[in-house]
């Protein structure tokens, strides 16, 4: 049976808003928030949290052993070998990468990325429902999913070098790929590095919507979504378009921010 990973990678020390990751949502930690519906998806065998070794996170990983949530932590800025190590250490044949500043990941749409990967059909190394610029966003920012096999992790573990592949973890896999259309839904393609690709696309464009936490003006957001919810955490990214789509105001509390790109390598970690 085939061992599916999710690791959610999160750390107190974000650039544009330190301590998100345990910033209260409705009553509960964003890192909560993420790790319950992370873990709903049902092709995942178990979800981890992987934060870092820096005192900064220890915060993170006192409250997942009081919260019981499996917990790693490993390098700051060298996000690839966090992801490597710990999906190493869980035995993981099929690795998912989600991020700790989504807290409306959905566990459907995780399955479905999943599924591009383990099906019977697939020969695919890595799939995902974004890709950045030049490639088209379909699905909301804030409900990215990266799938790959753990011996494609592996290679790129050994073989990157630069640091925007070794912070953002996996653009190692698709960098320079040129993709071909399948159907309304699926386009498909090999990275010069020998990477089968996959990209999931949704019929309809919603790629401009903002639902993830990288300023005060997304946690806001986010704080409203969930008290029309009544602090719920079961509903789906469509329940969610539905309330902004009846709501638009909401989606102008945090319409002005710039989504950070690939090109955005934390500084700090330049200095070590």
């Amino acid at each position: 049976m085939t061992r599916v990973v999710a690791i959610i990678q999160g750390r107190m020390s974000s650039s544009r808003l330190p301590g998100k990751i345990l910033a209260d949502i409705a009553g509960q930690p964003m890192l909560t928030r993420v790790y319950v519906r992370t873990s709903r998806a049902r092709t995942l065998s178990e979800t981890i949290f992987a934060t870092t070794t820096d005192a900064s996170d220890d915060p993170v990983a006192e409250y997942c052993g009081l919260s019981g949530i499996p917990c790693t932590r490993g390098s700051l800025y060298d996000v690839l070998d966090r992801y490597y190590q710990a999906a190493k250490s869980a035995k993981a044949d099929v690795v998912v990468r989600i991020t700790a500043d989504c807290p409306v990941i959905d566990p459907e749409l995780i399955d479905e990325v999943v599924n591009a990967v383990i099906s019977e059909q697939s020969s695919v190394d890595f799939a995902a429902n974004r890709l950045p610029p030049p490639w088209k966003r379909t699905y909301p920012i804030g409900l990215d999913t990266e799938v790959c096999t753990f011996a494609a992790l592996e290679r790129a573990w050994k073989e990157a070098k630069e640091p925007q592949h070794r912070e953002h973890a996996m653009p190692y896999f698709y960098e320079g790929v040129e993709l071909t259309t399948v159907n309304r839904q699926l386009q498909t393609g090999l990275s010069p590095r020998g990477f089968k690709i996959a990209l999931l696309h949704h019929t309809t464009d919603f790629g401009d919507y903002r639902w993830t936490v990288d300023t005060p003006q997304d946690l806001e957001f986010m704080r409203q979504v969930y008290a029309h919810f009544n602090g719920r955490d079961d509903f789906s990214w469509k329940d969610a378009l539905n309330l902004v789509h009846d709501n638009p105001e909401l989606m102008k509390i945090n319409a002005g921010v710039r989504h950070k790109t690939l090109k955005d390598v934390d500084k700090r970690a330049l200095k070590k």
